[in-house]
């Protein structure tokens, strides 16, 4: 029996975190600014949604944002920036937590997208992606 084994490059790794950045990209739009408010600036997402429902959409969010923290891990993100991620993610339960107020408050902090800016600033460094434009 043959078996085969493939190095991974650095390219190659350099492409699957693209890849994954583009995937989480996406993932913290939707939990966090997926719908915008007609005729204001006010932007919302699943998280807020699945937050007015008691118990099993806190439970849904937050397991969502615990993947994009878990992907982190993966593409090699340093522990004092993961600790960061999960106070991030801290917070927003806490706020989400509060009744009426926290429905609204979970519009305006935005864990997930404060979750993406840490870790494209390390994706960045780490695995550079050439030909992107940078913002």
């Amino acid at each position: 029996m043959t078996s085969y084994s493939y190095a991974s490059s650095l390219a190659d790794t350099s492409f699957r975190a693209s890849g994954t950045r583009a995937r989480l990209d996406n993932l913290a739009r939707f939990l966090d600014s997926a719908v915008r408010v007609p005729g204001t600036n006010i932007r919302f997402g699943a998280d807020a949604l699945l937050n007015l429902v008691p118990g099993v959409g806190t439970l849904a969010s937050k397991g969502m944002s615990a993947y994009l923290i878990w992907e982190a891990h993966r593409l090699g993100a340093p522990v004092p920036m993961l600790l960061r991620m999960v106070r991030n993610v801290g917070i927003d339960f806490v706020i989400g937590a509060i009744p009426v107020a926290g429905w609204v408050g979970d519009v305006f902090y935005r864990s997930n997208l404060r979750n993406m800016d840490l870790l494209r600033k390390h994706l960045d460094e780490a695995h550079p992606v050439s030909g992107r434009f940078r913002r």
